[in-house]
């Protein structure tokens, strides 16, 4: 956990994505913070940099209490092409079997672990990793004119990011077959991906819909709570018995919480909620209920040179 938070994600130095405070205007942070893939003349094609700078603002922001909702969108009028081909992707020359993580898997890894609702606003066309990336984010809205594509097998390579265990789990195993077999582009309005997308709006309308939606939760909904749903369908038990038991454990915690009477008091009251729980302070006991697994690469020889 970060020891300290930047007084503003705006000036923080990020080199392929810009952090925006909603509203923009704003010198300090605020519960709705605006991520912009930014690689201006190059589509917002995915990069190693655009890969760690995504990895460092996810783990800063899922751990700042103030913030409470996050928006993914891209610079100009694409979302992100996919990986930079030019050869910005990311691969190290030294990476070994034993060693290599694939940068798109990082940046999804770092989403799916944030404990802040993300949602996606697919402003423009998205393909590859420019697609993958936004799996695990809590609600994707995607501008009608958009093209889709998860188009490994037309590249010689296979699904990255995670995406054969987010995919068939969002649409189906048989459009995500249908989708990876032919590697096409689709029109975001195909039925093959209608289960992928909340949304299919104007262009116009993709960013201010996002935002608004992201208002709403950052107002009216507890962090723990969103939190914890997510964990608990992404990483379920596996039955409706262990399910059950899982469920009554979380919620013995949170009926003794502050988020909760919160929750009713507003109700009763006929008052906006002032929801101030955080997963740092009020994650509930069996928080987090699986095991976890170090994705970091081993430290080699090397490395250990390098830094003596």
């Amino acid at each position: 956990m970060p020891s300290s938070f930047p007084e503003s994600y705006a000036a923080l130095p990020f080199q392929h994505i810009r952090l925006s405070h909603i509203p923009e205007s704003s010198p300090t942070p605020t519960p709705v913070i605006l991520i912009t893939l930014h690689r201006p003349g190059k589509n917002n094609a995915f990069t190693g940099i655009m890969a760690t700078d995504l990895e460092t603002a996810f783990d800063l922001l899922s751990h700042d209490p103030r913030v409470k909702a996050i928006v993914v969108t891209g610079d100009g009028k694409m979302f992100c092409a996919g990986a930079d081909l030019d050869g910005g992707a990311g691969f190290a020359t030294r990476d070994t079997p034993r060693t290599h993580r694939d940068t798109g898997g990082r940046v999804t890894l770092a989403i799916h672990r944030c404990t802040k609702p993300v949602i996606a606003a697919i402003n423009g066309s998205a393909v590859g990793v420019g697609i993958t990336m936004t799996l695990p984010m809590n609600i994707r809205i995607v501008s009608e004119k958009a093209k889709i594509g998860f188009v490994f097998a037309r590249r010689g390579i296979v699904m990255e990011a995670a995406s054969s265990y987010f995919l068939p789990r969002l649409i189906g195993l048989s459009r995500a077959m249908h989708l990876v077999t032919t590697g096409a582009v689709y029109p975001s309005t195909d039925p093959l991906l209608r289960d992928l997308f909340s949304e299919v709006l104007p262009p116009e309308k993709v960013l201010p819909r996002a935002l608004e939606l992201a208002d709403d939760i950052a107002k009216n909904t507890s962090t723990v709570s969103t939190a914890l749903m997510k964990d608990m369908m992404w990483r379920n038990p596996g039955s409706a018995e262990k399910t059950h038991l899982l469920d009554s454990k979380i919620l013995l915690d949170l009926f003794n919480g502050k988020d909760q009477q919160e929750g009713v008091d507003s109700f009763l009251q006929k008052r906006q909620a002032a929801f101030k729980g955080n997963m740092a302070d009020n994650a509930p006991a069996v928080w987090p209920w699986w095991d976890p697994i170090d994705t970091a690469p081993p430290v080699t020889v090397e490395d250990l040179k390098a830094k003596l």
